[in-house]
C-alpha cells in the first residue's frame, strides 16, 4: 500500500550506446527508481506518450534522431518531464541551445553518478514529483556550501547547477565580502572536474614577475636562484580549476599572457620556449566594474569577453536581507562549536539590529561580527547588547520601514542609555566604551535626550 500512496518516481533512459543505458538502468533501480532504459529514439516516444516518466535523462547525438528535436518534442507531448541532456561533446553552445529548449540540466560526459544522482533529485524536488513531501516553499535554503533563500541566491543556484558541467569560463562580480570564492568553490565541486584542484589565486597581490611565476612557472636557470624547474599553479591544477581572484588588478602585460593561454590552452613557462598543455577551467572575480576599467585603459576588452563566456552577479547582503536570519543560524551553531561554547539562543533584537544594518563588508563581515558576540556573551541568549557600537553608530544607513526605524532608535537608547548609566553618566568614558567620539556621543545624547539632569 506504500508504493501506492507513494509511487516510485519514474526515469526513462535515452542513449544509443546500450553498455551506457545498461549501466544507468542498474545504477538508479538501486536507488529506488522504476527506471526504462532505450537505444531507440522511436521506442521512447512512443512509450513517453502513454506513460510519460518525472525524468527523461536523453543523449544529445542518437543514431535515429537528434537530442536537440527529442527535445522538443517530449516538451509538447510531456511538459512536465524534467529532460536532462548529456553528451560526450561537451560545448558552451549546446548547453545554450538545451537550456533555451528547456532542458532541466546539461550533464556532460564522462560524469559521476553521483553528479547524476544529485541532478535527479534536484529535478525531481523541482517537479513536487519525488514521492515525498516537499517544503511549503519549494526552495533550497542551502546549495554546495552557500546559504540563501532570497530570489537572487536562488537564481545564482540555479545558473551555477547549469554551467557547472561546461567547460566555459566564468566571471563572478560582487562586492567584497560577497561570497564569490564560495561561488567558484561551488561551480567546481559539482561540475566534472571536482575529483582534481581548486587553486586559488589573488592578481592584486603580486607584481607582475610574481604573478607570471606563480601561474606559468619557470624553468630551470630562468633567473638568479631558479635551480630547478617549477611548475606553474595552471600546471599544478591540470584537470581542475583555478580561481582568479581580484582579476581586475592583474598587470596588463600578464593580461595579454593569460588571454594567450585561453586561447590556446597552452603556456609557456618563465624561461621557457616549450608550449606546455594545459587543460583548466577558469573562473575569474572581481569587485569593479570591469567595463570602467576598458574605458579607462585598465582592462583588455578582449580578455573580458573570454573570462565572462557566462557571468554570476552575487547581490550585496543588503539586498537580500531575507538571508540574514538565516546566515546567523548558521554562523552561530559554526562559531559556537568551534569554540566549544554551548550554542547560544539568538534574541530577537540581535536579529532586528542586523536586520537594518546596511553591511558594507557584506557575509564576511556579518560573520566577524557573529564571532565577536559568541567570542564575548556569557549568556545563553544573544542580544543587541552583544553587537559592536559602531552598528548603532553607522553612517550612510538607507532609509528603513518607518517600524523598523523606530525599532532600532529604541534599542539604541537602550543600549547607550545603559553604558552612560554603567559609567556614572561620564560622557568621556561613556564615548571610550561605544567606540565613538564624544562629540558624536553629545549629538546622540541629545537627539535621544539622555542628557543627565545632573
Amino acid at each position: 500500500m506504500a508504493d501506492n500512496a507513494h509511487p516510485k518516481p519514474r526515469i526513462y533512459i535515452l542513449d544509443d550506446e546500450i553498455v551506457t543505458v545498461r549501466r544507468l538502468v542498474q545504477a538508479l533501480s538501486k536507488d529506488g527508481y522504476e527506471v526504462e532504459g532505450f537505444i531507440s529514439a522511436g521506442e521512447a516516444l512512443a512509450r513517453i506518450t502513454g506513460q510519460p516518466p518525472e525524468v527523461l535523462l536523453s543523449d544529445v547525438r542518437l543514431a535515429d534522431a537528434d537530442g536537440m528535436e527529442i527535445l522538443q518534442r517530449v516538451t509538447m507531448l510531456a511538459p512536465q518531464t524534467k529532460v536532462i541532456m548529456m553528451t560526450g561533446y561537451a560545448a558552451v553552445d549546446h548547453a545554450v541551445q538545451a537550456m533555451k529548449a528547456g532542458a532541466f540540466h546539461y550533464l556532460a560526459k564522462p560524469f559521476r553518478l553521483e553528479e547524476l544522482r544529485n541532478t535527479i533529485s534536484d529535478a525531481l524536488h523541482h517537479s513536487g514529483k519525488s514521492g515525498q513531501p516537499l517544503a511549503d516553499t519549494g526552495l533550497v535554503d542551502r546549495f554546495a556550501g552557500i546559504i540563501g533563500r532570497a530570489s537572487a541566491m536562488q537564481e545564482i543556484f540555479k545558473t551555477i547547477r547549469q554551467i557547472a558541467p561546461l567547460n566555459c569560463n566564468v566571471l563572478i562580480q560582487g562586492e567584497s565580502g560577497t561570497g564569490k570564492e564560495l561561488v567558484a568553490r561551488a561551480l567546481h565541486s559539482t561540475s566534472g572536474r571536482g575529483q582534481h584542484l581548486f587553486i586559488s589565486f589573488n592578481c592584486g597581490a603580486f607584481s607582475e614577475e610574481l604573478v607570471a611565476n606563480e601561474l606559468f612557472g619557470h624553468e630551470k636557470g630562468a633567473f638568479t636562484g631558479a635551480g630547478s624547474t617549477k611548475p606553474g599553479l595552471l600546471e599544478a591544477a591540470n584537470g581542475g580549476t583555478v580561481f582568479l581572484d581580484e582579476v581586475g588588478e592583474m598587470p596588463i602585460p600578464m593580461q595579454v599572457k593569460l588571454l594567450r593561454v585561453i586561447q590556446e590552452r597552452t603556456l609557456l613557462r618563465v624561461g621557457g620556449v616549450a608550449p606546455v598543455s594545459i587543460n583548466v577551467r577558469l573562473i575569474a572575480a572581481t569587485n569593479r566594474d570591469i567595463e570602467k576599467m576598458i574605458a579607462a585603459g585598465e582592462f583588455r576588452q578582449d580578455l573580458f569577453y573570454r573570462l565572462k563566456v557566462v557571468m554570476i552577479n552575487i547581490p550585496p547582503l543588503r539586498k537580500r536581507q531575507e538571508d540574514i536570519p538565516l546566515l546567523v543560524e548558521h554562523f552561530v551553531t559554526l562559531i559556537a562549536t568551534q569554540f566549544g561554547k554551548p550554542v547560544p539562543k539568538i534574541g530577537a533584537d540581535f536579529l532586528g539590529v542586523l536586520s537594518t544594518y546596511t553591511f558594507p563588508g557584506n557575509v564576511r563581515e556579518l560573520q566577524n561580527i557573529v564571532e565577536r558576540a559568541v567570542a564575548l556573551s556569557r549568556e545563553p541568549v544573544l542580544t543587541a547588547r552583544d553587537l559592536p557600537p559602531d552598528i548603532f553608530f553607522a553612517e550612510n544607513q538607507p532609509a528603513i520601514p518607518e517600524k523598523n526605524a523606530q525599532h532600532l532608535k529604541a534599542l539604541e537608547q537602550e543600549h547607550i542609555t545603559e553604558v552612560y548609566r554603567r559609567t556614572g553618566f561620564n560622557q568621556t568614558e561613556t564615548a571610550h566604551l561605544l567606540g565613538i567620539s564624544r562629540t558624536t556621543l553629545w549629538r546622540r545624547l541629545k537627539e535621544l535626550n539622555l542628557f543627565s539632569e545632573r
